[in-house]
């Protein structure tokens, strides 16, 4: 009996699941998020006071509430709805700090249940949750497949404002999203990390277009391929989003507050869902404070608008900290290498020229080489954006991953093994490499489970 309980203790020291009855370690596990302080949130180290107080002011603006029409108390951002999935940028980009993934019950820095669940009746709205949104689940926007006409595949609102004692006389109904459901019309994204990405803007197209044309031998040998996705007018390159599709900070984040939040801005002028009753603002909703800038010239954070404010907080984030430190962490890290994770997950790029202090000609490690890849059937979700098409997905970067609590572009999983297996299925780039992560020993793969959470 003390054999097995030594055999039991033994296994789960170094991480493996073990059936004790037999004295054999079978499977290895995901460590889980890694706890600790926050390893992301701050400006960059470098920055000189203005930038840094920039920051802040920025990070403050990211957090506003939206309502309506700005008259509720405590939420003062202007622009909500008609339709929306939240109405904060840093309600979804939470975990482990503002900016970072969507929040969960299960983080070690801040237990919180998905806020969507009580925002679908907040002020006296009448929605319903539909079904894919959950306490313990990742926030998600939902996007059709196809819609009456043909392909589809743009986010449809998860809630209306209708109800809200700020939006008097709006009748918007709710998509039928359990219709949708059923008729597996409804595919799924979840917040992306934003801690560092001025480093990934600042990156030239050529040293993203001389990194992937890197160790072509070795990728053509494990079927890897990989393209970037570009603009269709100057084709420069663009690395924002699920799949790539956005050029610039300024255009990610003004999308992202028209679709997530419903509010019309600078970049993305027009209301959605601009139905008769529920509209009761100029548009567009957010736009350059031109009295105050009459009036406090020179106090930029205050002139600027919220889109220009989002774009300077993601701008001049630190990159998320690693902690790879251990022995098992660092062989993790030699075996990415050495079975072909490292040709997709680039773990170093160079900045250009940059305006911010110490930006400049940086070496960062994003663990992505911001190209999109076919990756098969199972993670296909259907939708093109840009040149990307339905199985077509930006490689994400890893930095931050030990303390994300949610995996893939749906969130369809929080364990990490489960997310790599997801790698490989009919027409996926990454099968080959999936293939040799099988095939090394049990010790080698927890070590990469264990580098992975160090990120």
């Amino acid at each position: 009996m003390q054999f097995v309980r030594f055999l039991h203790y033994k296994c789960a020291y170094v991480g493996l699941v073990c059936l004790a009855w037999a004295g054999i370690c079978l499977a290895q596990h995901d460590p889980g998020p890694r706890g600790g302080r926050a390893s992301a949130g701050g400006p960059y180290s470098s920055l000189n006071f203005n930038e840094q107080f920039l920051f802040k002011q920025a990070a403050g603006v990211f957090q506003e509430v939206d309502s309506v029409s700005g008259k509720i108390s405590g939420e003062d951002g202007v622009g909500l709805g008609p339709t929306f999935n939240g109405n904060s940028c840093a309600q979804c980009h939470a975990q482990p700090a503002v900016g970072g993934s969507s929040p969960g019950l299960k983080s070690p820095q801040q237990s919180t249940p998905n806020p969507q669940v009580a925002l679908a009746t907040l002020h006296g709205a009448n929605n319903k949750v539909p079904s894919f949104i959950t306490l313990d689940g990742p926030v998600r926007e939902a996007r059709f497949i196809s819609g009456p006409n043909g392909p589809d595949g743009g986010v449809h609102g998860l809630f209306t404002i209708a109800g809200r004692s700020d939006a008097p006389g709006c009748n918007l109904a709710q998509p039928d999203f359990a219709t949708q459901v059923s008729n597996h019309n409804v595919v799924f994204r979840i917040p992306t990390p934003t801690f560092g990405l001025g480093f990934a803007e600042n990156t030239p197209d050529a040293a993203l277009q001389a990194n992937l044309a890197a160790n072509q031998a070795l990728k053509n040998t494990l079927g890897i391929g990989g393209r970037l996705n570009t603009t269709g007018n100057d084709g420069s390159v663009t690395r924002f989003g699920w799949k790539a599709q956005n050029k610039s900070l300024l255009i990610f984040a003004g999308e992202a507050y028209n679709v997530e939040q419903g509010v019309s801005n600078e970049a993305f002028p027009n209301e959605r869902s601009a139905v008769q009753g529920c509209v009761y603002n100029s548009t567009p909703e957010d736009a350059t404070n031109v009295g105050t800038i009459l009036s406090s010239f020179g106090l930029v954070s205050k002139t600027s608008s919220d889109l220009v404010n989002f774009a300077i907080f993601m701008r001049l984030s630190a990159p998320p900290a690693s902690s790879t430190d251990s022995l098992s962490e660092k062989n993790g890290s030699a075996q990415f290498n050495n079975i072909g994770c490292a040709l997709c997950h680039t773990p170093s790029l160079t900045t250009g020229l940059s305006p911010y202090t110490g930006m400049s000609n940086q070496t960062y490690h994003p663990f992505s080489d911001f190209a999109v890849h076919h990756m098969g059937s199972n993670l296909s979700d259907g939708v093109s954006q840009g040149s990307a098409g339905p199985d077509e997905f930006r490689t994400a970067p890893l930095w931050g991953l030990g303390q994300r609590l949610f995996f893939l572009h749906d969130g369809r999983t929080s364990d990490l093994m489960e997310a790599i297996h997801a790698h490989a299925s009919s027409g996926s780039e990454a099968n080959a490499v999936i293939t040799k992560f099988d095939g090394l020993t049990a010790s080698q793969k927890q070590d990469i489970l264990n580098f992975l959470r160090s990120l």
